[in-house]
C-alpha cells in the first residue's frame, strides 16, 4: 500500500484525499494547521496532525499549500532521496521546489474533480515516475508535458472547471427561465455537460464532427448554434484562458526573482 501524505487539506488537496480514499490503495496522511481543514478530511484519511514531520514516513508528499507559503513549509520538511514530492502550486516552478529537497520532485496541476475520480491534470515531464503515475490514474486523467507548458495547463484544466461551472450555470438558468424548476435545470444541464465531455474523450470524432452529429437540419440545436457562431462566446472563453495563464506566469516570476 503506497503511503501519500498531503501538506495542505484545503480544496484542492482535500479533493486529492478524497479521490485518492475511494480506492482503498493507499494510506493517506492528512497534514494541515487549520484543524477545520483536518476535521473536513478526518474521515477519509488514516491520519490527521498538524506535524510537518508526518510526511517523513510517506512514499509520496504532496504538497498543496499556496505559491507563498511553500518555500516556509518546505524549509521545515526533512526528507530524503528515496521520498517523491509532488508540488500542485500554481506558478510554483519545479527548479525552484529541487533546489530545497533533496525528494525527487514533479510538478502537477490537477483540478477539484480528484474527489470524484474525473481529475484533469498535467504533469511535468522531468521527476514523474511510476508510483505517481498509478496516483494520477487513480484520481482521474493525466498528460505529461514540459514544464514551459504548466501554466497554460494551468489555466486549461486548473481554472477551467470554474469555466465549466459559469457555462453549466448559465444553461440551468436557461431552464429555469422556460419553466424548469431549479433541481430539474441543475440536473439536466450538468449531467448534460458531463456526458458530452465524455463523449469528447471517448468519441473518434472531432469536436466539429460531434457538433454537426447534433445539428439536425432546420431543427432545434442549429438555432441555437447560429448564435453562439454570431456571438463572441468562444473569444470570450478564450480570453478567460489566456488571463488565466497570464496570472500563473506572474506568480512563477515572483520565484525567479528569489
Amino acid at each position: 500500500m503506497t503511503r501519500v501524505s498531503v501538506i495542505g487539506c484545503g480544496n484542492m488537496g482535500g479533493s486529492l484525499l478524497r479521490g485518492l480514499a475511494r480506492t482503498d490503495s493507499y494510506h493517506l496522511t492528512a497534514i494541515d494547521l487549520d484543524p477545520d481543514a483536518l476535521a473536513a478530511v478526518e474521515d477519509v484519511v488514516d491520519v490527521a496532525t498538524d506535524d510537518a514531520a508526518a510526511a517523513k514516513e510517506a512514499d509520496i508528499v504532496v504538497l498543496a499549500v499556496k505559491p507563498d507559503i511553500a518555500e516556509h513549509v518546505l524549509a521545515d520538511l526533512d526528507l530524503d532521496a528515496g521520498q517523491q514530492l509532488v508540488t500542485l502550486a500554481a506558478g510554483l516552478p519545479r527548479e525552484f521546489v529541487a533546489e530545497r529537497t533533496p525528494a525527487s520532485v514533479v510538478r502537477i496541476m490537477p483540478n477539484l474533480a480528484a474527489e470524484t475520480g474525473e481529475m484533469a491534470a498535467a504533469a511535468t515531464n522531468e521527476g514523474l515516475t511510476d508510483e505517481v503515475r498509478e496516483m494520477l490514474d487513480d484520481a482521474g486523467e493525466f498528460v505529461e508535458v514540459d514544464e514551459s507548458l504548466m501554466d497554460v495547463s494551468t489555466a486549461v484544466n486548473g481554472s477551467g472547471p470554474a469555466f465549466a461551472f459559469y457555462l453549466i450555470d448559465a444553461v440551468k438558468q436557461a431552464g429555469i427561465d422556460g419553466g424548469l424548476d431549479p433541481e430539474q435545470a441543475e440536473t439536466l444541464a450538468a449531467q448534460t455537460f458531463k456526458g458530452a465531455a465524455e463523449t469528447v474523450l471517448r468519441d473518434d470524432r472531432s469536436v466539429d464532427e460531434l457538433i454537426d452529429a447534433v445539428c439536425s437540419p432546420n431543427g432545434t440545436t442549429i438555432e441555437g448554434m447560429e448564435v453562439l457562431w454570431d456571438s463572441d462566446a468562444d473569444e470570450a472563453v478564450v480570453d478567460a484562458v489566456a488571463a488565466a495563464e497570464e496570472r500563473s506566469r506572474e506568480l512563477a516570476e515572483a520565484f525567479d526573482d528569489e
